[in-house]
């Protein structure tokens, strides 16, 4: 097995990796809706929230050599139904043309208030 680590994620304080391969398969933990920059929820609601949640997700990918076209699976959680079409309208806009497969699972509420956390499967080399 590999851990993969970001930039920003060597100064978190939770116990786990950011991604994990195991035999040509990335598993990326639950990528909250924070700026790791400044450890912030972006403002604008769940649009904004799972753009980055998504730029996190990438920021993992990219610190295995992978895209978001190696993606095979997300699961994206968020405490509110209601925000599938938002979620789902950017998740669409992030991926383009592929389309991994996806489950969105409603939940009580997610760490620091997010509205989104994104978890990904992904093939890498």
């Amino acid at each position: 097995m590999k851990r993969i680590e970001t930039e920003h994620s060597r100064k978190g304080k939770g116990h786990y990796s950011p991604g994990m391969v195991h035999n040509g398969v990335l598993y990326v933990s639950g990528q909250l809706s924070v700026d790791p920059a400044t450890g912030r929820v972006p403002e604008g609601g769940v649009g904004a929230e799972t753009r980055q949640a998504l730029a996190n997700v990438l920021a993992v990918l990219q610190s295995a050599g992978a895209g978001k076209e190696d993606v095979i699976q997300c699961r994206v959680y968020t405490p509110d139904v209601a925000n599938w079409d938002v979620i789902n309208e950017e998740y669409a806009r992030f991926f383009g043309a592929h389309k991994p497969a996806r489950v969105v699972v409603p939940t009580t509420m997610l760490h620091g208030g997010c509205l989104v956390e994104i978890e990904a499967i992904a093939a890498v080399d």
